[in-house]
């Protein structure tokens, strides 16, 4: 049987040099993993999240290997804030051409479990807060240089999202707002994708109840979870000029789940 390595990257070296990328929840998991990448393929990368630690020491990492980073506290939630990060990093580096919104944040619970409170917030940091990343970087730096690539990372809701109908509302609206703004910002050469990926080994995982973990990849086609380098790789096509061509599309990183997994027990009467 033929041995994958699906951690080594398969792209050239310096594929991304001189590419300036903002990746919002860089400091963990699916976030870290496209920095990374980005930055060992020649991009300067500019990451946030709403804990200054994580972003900071990935940076810090990321320089030490000798690539250029830095890291701040930003709230997604707050157009204030992002407007101040990203008008930091065009007078560091001068432009941004690729954002990737991958911040969020969401937990396992039956619908009817879930406070209105609880539902909001979680739609207030998976849709606006994409929205508010995405509209300041456009107004303040794409649209005017008219290029760039906006990468939202999404989830498997291709049918729906039993067991977290509030993430699943809000990453709906995301693959839309994609699809919308796809067609709207074509004249400004700015393309806008989205990525889903299925169950992914990383820290968001560690929090989810094993026998999930477990369903999930009992129901994975593919017979595994996926990687975080594997979504890094989906991203790293998407900022590339190989994709050039590619906008409004959604690419789901998940083994084939998407088409037959399902990982929610339904409870029965």
């Amino acid at each position: 049987m033929r041995t994958i390595d699906h951690e080594s990257s398969p792209f050239r070296p310096g594929l991304l040099a001189g590419h300036v990328a903002i990746i919002t929840g860089g400091g963990t998991g699916i976030g870290r993993a496209i920095a990374d990448q980005y930055a060992s393929l020649g991009a300067r990368v500019a990451l946030c999240g709403r804990r200054v630690e994580p972003v900071t020491e990935a940076a810090a990492a990321i320089t030490a290997r000798g690539g250029e980073a830095f890291g701040a506290s930003v709230d997604i939630r707050s157009p204030e804030a992002i407007e101040r990060f990203v008008k930091e990093v065009v007078e560091r580096w001068g432009t941004v051409d690729t954002l990737v919104n991958n911040a969020g944040g969401q937990f396992p619970s039956p619908a009817q479990l879930i406070s209105p409170k609880g539902f909001e917030a979680v739609v207030r940091n998976n849709l606006l807060g994409t929205f508010n990343f995405t509209h300041a970087v456009a107004n303040a730096v794409m649209i005017p240089q008219r290029s760039g690539a906006v990468i939202n990372i999404i989830a498997n809701i291709f049918r729906g999202f039993p067991g977290m109908a509030h993430t699943g509302a809000a990453r709906a609206g995301v693959e839309n707002l994609t699809r919308t703004l796809a067609v709207e910002w074509a004249a400004y050469h700015i393309r806008v994708n989205a990525i889903a990926p299925g169950t992914i080994r990383s820290t968001g995982t560690d929090r989810y109840p094993p026998e999930l973990v477990v369903k999930a990849e009992q129901q994975t086609p593919a017979g595994r979870l996926g990687t975080v380098n594997e979504v890094a790789h989906a991203a790293t096509y998407l900022a590339s000029d190989a994709a050039d061509y590619v906008t409004g599309a959604t690419l789901y990183i998940d083994g084939g789940a998407a088409l037959y997994g399902d990982i929610w027990v339904l409870p029965r009467d």
